[in-house]
């Protein structure tokens, strides 16, 4: 076929020596073909791009994140020396359950001691309160013995002018009238004190009294300091660095003797990025994996994000006032719930998480302007 043919028509013989002219199909150079190729290619991945981005943004994907578990350093508020460590490193305890006993025979002796004191002030009070009453009546008969002494005194006073008594025997009426007032002020003074002491009434039933309210305060610490001497498990979980504690170890208030972890009360605390939490929020659903168990996931809930940033409690906060300040993405503490059912793996204080948080936020091409 000649280039004059391919180019304009092609001419076919037809029956009885006829010619038929045919249109030529229309060719693509190469030369053109492959910018075409080229810009078909940048408006795929354009296209595949584009739709990526629309998908994306809605899940928020951390992999540094740790389980966490309610854990307690057990102390005793009394010293003593261990009497028992019933339990072993490693074993699953319930709430109430004893976990140590420090030797009680001190603490018995200051119970004892507490309720002796205690019945001791209960019959101090009683015989405050009689003693009160007897008070009052001494004061009553120096009242009628200064009457008797003023009687006289004015007797004496309009004889000694007569010369029916004489001086010393006027001066003796009046003395002895003068000393009996101020017994009888003492007197009554003494009183007001023992009323003042027994709490301004002489009849209040005693266990109303102060006194006998801090004899009983007393007593309640004395108890309080035996049950002290008993550690109980606040919650079920299981003890553990129990070997640091033996029997026969003097173990001061306030000490840490070993620690107990929940196997219920467990969470997950993600720490994801400033910049990733735009649209999560507190209910939204957590696909989470642990390191330790492949090919498992459990279902999660966004429980609560944390007002601060993980820097701003720490020892060391950052600091801008020197001006020469970096700006550093901050990580937002975010607590995830975990759902767990019978028969799941244990979840274990410490182990590696990732996890995926579903906030069902959709993007559109209006978030690109």
């Amino acid at each position: 076929m000649s280039q004059t043919a391919a180019s304009s028509h092609a001419r076919e013989a037809g029956p009885a020596g006829t010619t038929t002219v045919r249109p030529a199909r229309m060719r693509i150079s190469r030369h053109a073909l492959g910018p075409m190729l080229m810009i078909a290619g940048v408006l795929l991945v354009a296209a595949g791009a584009l739709t990526f981005w629309l998908r994306g943004g809605r899940y928020v994907s951390v992999d540094d994140s740790y389980v966490h578990a309610a854990k307690e350093a057990l102390t005793t508020d009394v010293s003593g020396f261990v009497q028992v460590v019933p339990v072993k490193d490693g074993e699953y305890v319930k709430r109430g359950q004893v976990l140590l006993r420090l030797v009680p025979t001190s603490f018995h002796i200051a119970v004892r001691r507490a309720e002796a004191d205690l019945a001791e002030t209960a019959l101090t009070l009683g015989a405050m309160q009689q003693d009160y009453g007897r008070m009052l009546r001494d004061v009553d008969a120096k009242q009628a013995q200064i009457r008797a002494d003023q009687a006289n005194y004015d007797r004496f006073s309009s004889l000694v002018k007569s010369g029916g008594v004489t001086r010393a025997q006027y001066d003796d009426a009046r003395f002895r009238l003068a000393a009996d007032r101020e017994d009888a002020a003492a007197l009554a003074m003494r009183a007001r004190v023992q009323l003042a002491k027994l709490g301004g009434s002489a009849t209040a039933p005693i266990e109303t009294l102060p006194a006998y309210q801090a004899a009983r305060a007393r007593v309640d610490q004395a108890k309080l300091n035996l049950d002290d001497s008993v550690i109980r498990a606040p919650f079920s979980g299981v003890v553990t660095n129990v070997e640091s504690v033996q029997p026969g170890m003097y173990l001061p208030a306030g000490t840490a003797a070993f620690g107990l972890v929940s196997t219920k009360r467990v969470w997950i605390e993600a720490e994801p990025k400033e910049t990733e939490l735009t649209w999560v929020k507190p209910g939204d659903k957590v696909t989470v994996s642990v390191d330790t168990y492949p090919g498992r996931t459990w279902k999660g809930t966004v429980q609560s994000i944390a007002p601060n940033s993980g820097s701003e409690f720490s020892v060391l906060p950052a600091e801008n006032s020197s001006g020469n300040w970096v700006k550093v993405v901050q990580r937002i503490p975010v607590r995830i719930e975990v759902a767990r059912k019978p028969g799941d793996p244990v979840l274990r204080a410490g182990m590696s998480v990732e996890a995926d948080i579903d906030t069902g936020h959709v993007r559109s091409l209006s978030d690109l302007f």
